[in-house]
């Protein structure tokens, strides 16, 4: 646009009368040039996590509590034949032990269910977007060499008889597989509050720099214009 003509085009909006209206029926038409895309709006994205609580856990709502774990690795390759049949049989000890179900995450059953899922979706945005993740977890799997790696141990207790009783099943599982664990190699320790913070803030923003916790603020924390968090 001209600069005179955008001159005039504020000059028109400034002495042009205004009026806020407390109906839509007393609103005037929007111009011919301002047109809307039909279809869903984007909505707020609900995440199941509501917060980190006490020891760590991880606040579902209604869906429990979760407890995080930080678990070592071993080299499983290295092992002689007779050590790598006692590890398979220490690991089959650990999973029959367990009272629920448990799950391995595998890249490939992530990636198909992200495919499938993108379909229903709200909005052709995220649409877009859980198409470009399935790409890209693809693409990371087949030709990049993974620089760190951090395997996690997550506990997942319903809020069957109470948030308190969940967290204490939860804490009382993990303590199970600390105990368990180590007679194959492996170390399990439990995440702190700040740990799972930045655990969960790095799967949003894998490349952004470490979390700094002790700048956050608490869900019950007022926060002020003379504080920096």
């Amino acid at each position: 646009m001209p600069l005179d003509r955008y001159l005039l085009a504020a000059l028109r909006h400034l002495i042009s009368p205004k009026a806020l209206t407390g109906t839509p029926g007393q609103a005037p038409a929007a111009p011919a040039w301002v047109t809307a895309r039909s279809g869903a709006r984007p909505a707020p994205l609900r995440l199941p996590a509501r917060g980190v609580i006490g020891d760590g856990l991880i606040d579902l709502g209604p869906d429990g509590v979760a407890a995080v774990a930080e678990v070592s690795t071993v080299s499983f390759a290295l092992r002689t034949p007779e050590e790598q049949d006692a590890l398979v049989a220490t690991f089959g000890r650990w999973l029959n032990s367990l009272s629920g179900p448990a799950q391995i995450l595998d890249l490939a059953p992530t990636i198909n269910e992200l495919v499938e899922g993108a379909v229903a979706l709200a909005h052709p945005s995220l649409t877009a977007a859980a198409h470009e993740h399935a790409a890209f977890l693809a693409d990371l799997s087949a030709q990049h060499d993974l620089l760190r790696r951090q395997v996690l141990l997550i506990v997942r207790e319903p809020s069957g008889g109470g948030q308190e009783a969940a967290a204490a099943r939860a804490l009382r599982r993990v303590e199970e597989a600390t105990r368990l664990l180590p007679a194959c190699g492996v170390t399990v320790r439990l995440l702190n509050a700040e740990a799972t913070s930045a655990v969960l803030a790095s799967c949003f923003d894998p490349a952004a720099p470490p979390l700094r916790t002790d700048q956050l603020a608490v869900p019950s924390e007022v926060i002020t214009r003379g504080e920096h968090r």
